[in-house]
Formats: C-alpha cells, structure tokens, sequence
C-alpha cells in the first residue's frame, strides 16, 4: 500500500509540474493589468507549494522524523520500567 501511495504523489506532483510549465510562459508583466499579474504570482506560489509538499512526502521526511520519535518514545518507556522496577524491588525490601 505504500507503494501505491508514493505512486499517486509522484503523479499529483507532475501534474502540478506540467500545470506550472504550461502557465509560466503565459505570465508577463506587460500583458494585462496588475491584478492579473498579482493573480498569476499568487497561483505560481500556490503551485510551488503544492510541489514541495508533494516532493516532502516522496522523499520520506516525515518516515525519518517518525522513526526518529519512536526510538524516543522506546527510551522513554524502557527508563520509566526501569525506575518502577526499582521503586517496587525499594518497596518490597521495605
């Protein structure tokens, strides 16, 4: 399933690659008026952003990340066992 998922980003992200090629030649300062100009920026970083999300997920930064954590949260534990072991082995000599 993983797989699938990767598959349906790598698409989405050459869609809004293809969307982006076609619309950055048609984007000029000197046609049209301002707020058509400030409308095609604004879409381009809009489609920039789509990209890099897209691209953040393909490249597993969130798997890493998530790994990362889970080490974390296995030290935690393991630390918390190990002073309730303690405190019971402290309690039982008691």
């Amino acid at each position: 399933m993983r797989k699938r998922n990767k598959f349906k980003h790598v698409a989405y992200l050459l869609l809004a690659l293809a969307m982006l090629l076609y619309a950055l030649p048609q984007l000029s300062p000197g046609t049209g008026s301002g707020f058509v100009f400030a409308f095609g920026i604004a879409w381009c970083a809009f489609a920039f952003l789509v990209i890099a999300a897209h691209l953040h997920f393909i490249l597993g930064v969130d798997e890493e990340k998530a790994k990362r954590l889970e080490a974390v949260r296995k030290a935690k534990l393991n630390n918390w066992q190990a002073k309730w072991s303690e405190e019971g082995q402290a309690s039982q000599q008691s």
